[in-house]
C-alpha cells in the first residue's frame, strides 16, 4: 500500500501542477479539499481522469467521489480494491 500511496502522491503533484510540492509534503490522511491541499472541483475532475487512465477505474456514481477523494489514503484504499490495471 505504501508504494501505491507514493505513486498516487506523485501523480497528484504531476496532474495538478503542484511543482513546489514533494510527496513528503502531502500527509496521507490530510483532506485534499478545503483546509488540506485546498483543491477545488476542477482538481477533482483531473483526479477522476487520472484514476480512470492510470488504474482503469471508472466512477459509476459521481456522488461517491466525495468519499473516495477525501485523502490520499482513501484514494489508495479505493484503488487497491477496484483497480483494473
Amino acid at each position: 500500500m505504501d508504494k501505491l500511496i507514493l505513486e498516487l502522491k506523485q501523480e497528484i503533484i504531476k496532474v495538478l501542477n503542484l511543482e513546489e510540492m514533494t510527496p513528503e509534503d502531502i500527509d496521507n490522511e490530510a483532506p485534499l479539499f478545503g483546509e488540506g491541499l485546498g483543491l477545488d472541483s476542477i482538481d477533482a475532475l483531473e483526479l477522476i481522469v487520472m484514476i480512470e487512465k492510470n488504474y482503469g477505474i471508472r466512477l459509476a456514481n459521481p456522488a461517491e467521489g466525495k468519499a473516495i477523494f477525501q485523502s490520499v489514503a482513501t484514494i489508495a484504499d479505493y484503488v487497491s480494491k477496484n483497480r483494473k490495471k
